[in-house]
């Protein structure tokens, strides 16, 4: 029990302590040395600053854009990719599996990368954050694994009753599948949600930058001077220094609140993919 409370303690604390400071007076928080264990002084500054930007906004537009557009083309390619590789005397089935299994071992590196996207004329588009990475071999491989353990007996019956393969992926495979596919939105999901450098290599125009990538700029090069609409300095020193802490909270909290929904199915479909695999 006590080594739980430490790790508990040592997980929650740096959350809570961006939380306190987002919710905190900024001249306050900056004379502030110590251990924050509640906001100091209370004020939604930071909060303000963010959602009254026009930068922040579109940067959310663009963010949910790669998102919904992003996993609509992962869960579909991955679960016809799925479906076929779990098929039975497949075709080159295991030399194609090998070479997709490859890719996860081996790789061209970034400058073919960025040479690829360029020559598919993909630079300074959003479809750059998500073609390149329309399909994970990790992912493939769970819901492939998945699939697998679907009893024979129900493609065979619906075979019989004349059913094709993209009836039973979508009326036999996909329904019984919503564990793996919990698991294919959140792993999914987290990976556009949290992405930022690929959209610092292909992108150009700062109305197409994502919302992790705004965010980073903030932290790292300190680029909030035109997310603040304040006149006088001391204001603005005040206002950026919970604007940084504003903005993870904002970009974080999707994320903290969509996992305990899908914790069920997510913990049922890893088992599975664990088990079978």
């Amino acid at each position: 029990m006590a080594v739980m409370t430490v790790l508990i303690v040592a997980t929650l604390y740096p959350m809570l302590y961006i939380l306190f400071s987002s919710l905190s007076d900024g001249n306050r928080l900056i004379s502030f040395d110590g251990i924050l264990l509640w906001p100091q002084g209370f004020s939604l500054d930071g909060y303000k600053a963010v959602f009254s930007n026009a930068t922040f906004l579109q940067a959310f537009k663009n963010t949910f854009f790669v998102l919904i557009v992003g996993l609509t083309v992962n869960l579909s390619l991955t679960a016809f990719g799925a479906y076929f590789l779990s098929r039975d005397g497949v075709l080159l089935g295991k030399p194609i599996m090998f070479m997709i299994v490859f890719t996860m071992f081996f790789q061209g590196g970034l400058v073919p990368f960025y040479l690829i996207v360029k020559e598919y004329g993909l630079l300074n588009s959003l479809w750059a954050l998500i073609l390149p990475s329309a399909v994970s071999t990790f992912n493939l491989i769970i819901m492939r694994t998945y699939f697998q353990s679907i009893p024979k007996e129900l493609e065979e019956s619906a075979f019989l009753d004349g059913a094709g393969h993209y009836k039973i992926l979508f009326s036999v495979f996909i329904p019984l599948s919503m564990p793996v596919i919990a698991v294919m939105i959140l792993y999914y999901g987290v990976g556009h949600w949290n992405s930022w450098f690929s959209a610092m290599i292909f992108l150009r125009d700062q109305e197409l930058f994502p919302v992790q990538l705004v965010v980073r700029n903030i932290l790292l090069e300190n680029d909030n001077a035109n997310m603040i609409g304040t006149s006088t300095l001391q204001h603005s020193q005040s206002v950026a220094e919970t604007l940084k802490y504003a903005a993870i909270m904002v970009t974080t909290a999707p994320i903290l609140l969509l996992y305990p929904f899908l914790q069920k199915y997510f913990v049922k479909g890893v088992m599975v993919g664990a088990l079978k695999g």
